[in-house]
Formats: C-alpha cells, structure tokens, sequence
C-alpha cells in the first residue's frame, strides 16, 4: 500500500455537484440534498483502507457533533469494485451500520464526482461554506495507523469551529494521507 496524500483542491472552489445512490437507503442524494445552514463536509472514504479504519469511530462522533451545530455531512466512495470488492456498495453498507454514520455514504461508480472533486486519497477531506465554496481541504487530525498520535479530528474540528463562528477559516491546512483511490483502468 502506497500513502498517498491529497491533492488539496483551491481554497475558494465551489463544491461539484453530484448525484449519487446511498448505500444505506437506496435514494439518490445532491450536493443540494446533504449541505447543511452552515456548510458541508465532503469525505472520500471506504470500506477496507486501514487510514479509513483508524477514523471510523471518531468520523461518526464528529460528525453528529457538528450536524446538531448546522455542518451537513456526506461520505463519498469511488473505488474500483471490481478489483477491490471489499468496498462494494454492500461493504460500505455494513461499514456504516457498524458505525453508526448517521450521513449520506454515497457510491460513485462512474467515479466522476472523484475527479470533479481531485480526490487522491482515502479518507481525503472537504469542508464548504455555506455558499459551498472550499474553506478547508485535508487532514482529518495528526493520528494516522501506528504514529502513536490520538484520534481527535482536531484539524477538521478547528476549521468547522472557524467556520461556525463567523471567523476565517486558518490557512496552514495540512494534507490528509492514506490509500491511493483505487481508479479503474
């Protein structure tokens, strides 16, 4: 497994549209359906990456935190099912329950949303304003599989924090790491 980091999409780029199944109810869901009054958070995951892994249980926290406070939540995988079956819409599904995400998770077969979005990695982080223009892009925290650094979501926190408050949202924005978006040949 090569780590990958993200790409690390213009500060200021209105979020690409999309419209995508559910893997939990089945319903096709909008960019528009899932931002929340104050903005939206975009994450690229999926079911078998152990960066993805490391997050899961903190992912569902923070993100029940910061839907109360008016952040939309939406997790987004694009893997290439047919060589990696383990992040099939059933996979991710069965993820999700585990974890209780109480968020749209999103199966992006064609992985066209992917590429709109420049996403390299997973689990690669978005978050948009309320006028869905990106005022964070990277890292959920410092913690990664076996750097001994805890699970706390801090970076994505203090953005979504800025962001709720009315203030800039900080500018040293730190990459996110993980596996590689198994792209299909």
């Amino acid at each position: 497994m090569a780590v990958t980091p993200s790409n690390m999409m213009a500060l200021g780029t209105e979020a690409p549209a999309f419209d995508l199944t559910d893997v939990i109810s089945g319903e096709n869901k909008t960019l528009g359906d899932v931002k929340g009054e104050k903005g939206l958070v975009v994450m690229f995951i999926c079911a078998h990456c152990p960066y993805v892994k490391h997050l899961e249980e903190e992912i569902a926290f923070v993100s029940e935190k910061y839907q109360r406070k008016g952040v939309g939540f939406v997790a987004i995988s694009s893997n290439d099912v047919e060589n990696y079956p383990g992040d099939s819409p059933e996979k991710l599904a069965e993820q999700a329950e585990k974890h209780d995400f109480d968020f749209p998770y999103l199966f992006d077969e064609s992985q066209k949303v992917a590429k709109s979005y420049k996403a390299e990695c997973t689990p690669d982080f978005y978050l948009f304003d309320a006028d869905l223009k990106c005022v964070y892009r990277g890292r959920f925290d410092a913690s990664t599989p076996g750097n001994e650094e805890p699970v706390t979501g801090e970076d994505l926190r203090e953005a979504m924090d800025q962001l709720i408050d009315g203030v800039e949202v900080y500018q040293d924005q730190k990459p996110s790491m993980g596996c590689n978006i198994k792209w299909r040949q």
